[in-house]
């Protein structure tokens, strides 16, 4: 017995066949047949199709976008920081608190 090398089906396909699943004019057995699917593949599309189906009708969006950045806002907080960093520890060596070794 051969092995079928792995399919890649098209977003279209998938959706023509979880349709007509959806349907019910014929069962699992006669789609997988005709599509030449397994019938557990439709199974799993059916539900997908279903489950997503919300979404169509102005759900809340797949992705979400990414929050606007401000980077000059976050390289003077950087600047600032490494400013303090220097600060604290010259303070410290001064001090005799930070020992001289890095």
């Amino acid at each position: 017995m051969t092995r079928r090398a792995r399919r890649t089906h098209s977003p279209a396909f998938k959706a023509k066949v979880a349709l007509a699943a959806i349907k019910g004019d014929k069962t699992l057995a006669e789609l997988a047949q005709q599509y030449d699917v397994h019938p557990n593949q439709i199974t799993t599309w059916r539900t997908q199709l279903l489950e997503g189906a919300a979404g169509v009708f102005g759900g809340a969006p797949a992705e979400a976008t990414e929050p606007v950045v401000d980077l000059k806002a976050l390289h003077a907080k950087i600047g600032q920081l490494a400013l303090e960093n220097d600060f604290l520890s010259g303070a410290l060596t001064k001090a005799g608190l930070l020992s001289a070794k890095k």
